[in-house]
Formats: structure tokens, sequence, C-alpha cells
């Protein structure tokens, strides 16, 4: 079974993707911010991430960052869901590293064609 890490720090955003990501049979963990995510990738690091942008402690770029410079030998696909939609933020997003962008709100169909885009689905 394929894991997800989503890291938002809206609750109903966790628990929607939560959802979705259950229907693709996807094992779900869930992270409020990316300093916790970043705990979370280097104990068991996922096949996936659902990343959000803008969060307290350390922001979705931060998280991506510090993903890029850490140990983990096989790095996780990462797919940034948020609001932010210009096309600065795509191209910043995917040069540090992002592998797909998904904009909020989101819906199943197009959670699941990212997902098959980074090859996780």
């Amino acid at each position: 079974m394929k894991s997800c890490l989503v890291v938002d720090d809206s609750k109903v955003i966790r628990k929607v993707a939560r959802h979705i990501l259950e229907t693709l049979d996807f094992e779900v963990r869930e992270a409020g911010d990316g300093r916790e995510a970043l705990d979370s990738c280097l104990a068991t690091p996922p096949d996936v991430i659902l990343l959000d942008w803008n969060m307290p402690v350390m922001s979705g770029m931060d998280f991506l960052r510090a993903l890029k410079d850490s140990d983990i030998v096989r790095k996780p696909k990462v797919v940034f869901c948020t609001t932010e939609n210009g096309m600065a933020y795509i191209r910043a997003a995917i040069e540090a590293g992002a592998d797909e962008y998904v904009m909020k709100p989101f819906d199943r169909e197009t959670l699941e064609s990212k997902l098959q885009i980074v090859g996780v689905a």
C-alpha cells in the first residue's frame, strides 16, 4: 500500500485529503506544520507528500528545502497543495523540488490525476 503524508495547518483540509486518499487506497499520516512533517519523514519517509504552502512553525517552502537537504535516500514525491496560484509561486515550488502542484479546493479526480502524474497512483 502506498503512503501519503498530508501536511496542512488546517484540520479540515487534512480530513478532506485523508478521505480522498483513503478511497484511493493510500495509508495516510498527517502533520500540522513543516517541522512536524520533517520529523515524520525522517522517521519513516512516505511515498508522496501533499504539502501546504502557508503554515506556522515551518512553511511548505522551508520544509521542501529541508527535505532536499536531508539524508533521506529515497525522497518522497511532493505535490504542493495551496491557494497560491500565480506562475511565480508554481515556478518557485517546482524549482525548490516539488514534483507537482494542485490548487485548493481540490476534488478526488484532480488529486488522483496529480498522483498519477508523479507516478504514485
